[in-house]
């Protein structure tokens, strides 16, 4: 697989997932979503580390290493958004637009869907940094589909605890990808090191 293959598909990631880190974003602070603002930080952080593999991607394989390590940080940007949120919905326990909910997940699993389908096929191409970006895709349709179960639910059960469960189920996947991303980089470098 050519470079100029994974790098086409990265930037096509990185930017879907800026462009509706701006909608979900915008819609979550309509609605007062925690699950969307939750998943709208993830849209962000997954913008953030498509562009930051895109710069990595020449670079030697320690340097590659490095950046693994600084992805699997950024991996925990959308459960520190979705905590900070918290206390305020738990505070005023007002539920949100259950169709504006379910609307904004469906998009966010459509954009989520093309983004993994473009990455699957280069995931194991630059190890840590292809891995952290695929993954980061991949949780994030599943985060979609507890959205709009989160809206569906709520249509018949006006409640908050619908949307909190679902933000956090996203933050706990999200702290997973970060382990398993930390670990990918931690293998690359034991490659790294020389034999005795």
């Amino acid at each position: 697989m050519t470079g100029s293959t994974v790098r086409r598909a990265i930037v096509i990631v990185a930017l879907c997932n800026l462009a509706y880190f701006f909608i979900e974003g915008t819609v979550a602070l309509r609605i007062g979503s925690a699950s969307l603002l939750a998943d709208s930080a993830d849209f962000f952080e997954d913008a953030t580390v498509n562009f930051l593999i895109l710069m990595a991607l020449g670079w030697s394989a320690l340097a590659r290493r490095r950046v693994g390590y600084l992805l699997a940080l950024v991996l925990l940007l959308p459960a520190i958004a979705f905590l900070a949120t918290l206390w305020s919905k738990v505070s005023h326990p007002l539920p949100p637009d259950a169709f504006a909910l379910s609307i904004t997940g469906l998009g966010a699993l459509v954009v989520n869907l093309g983004c993994a389908l473009l990455l699957a096929r280069v995931r194991h191409v630059h190890g840590s940094l292809t891995r952290a970006a695929f993954l980061s895709a991949r949780n994030d349709a599943f985060a979609n589909v507890g959205i709009i179960g989160a809206g569906l639910v709520t249509l018949g059960w006006s409640s908050v605890w619908p949307d909190i469960v679902v933000g956090l189920a996203i933050a706990w996947m999200n702290l997973d990808a970060a382990k398993e991303v930390w670990e990918a980089a931690r293998s690359e470098g034991e490659e790294l090191e020389p034999e005795p």
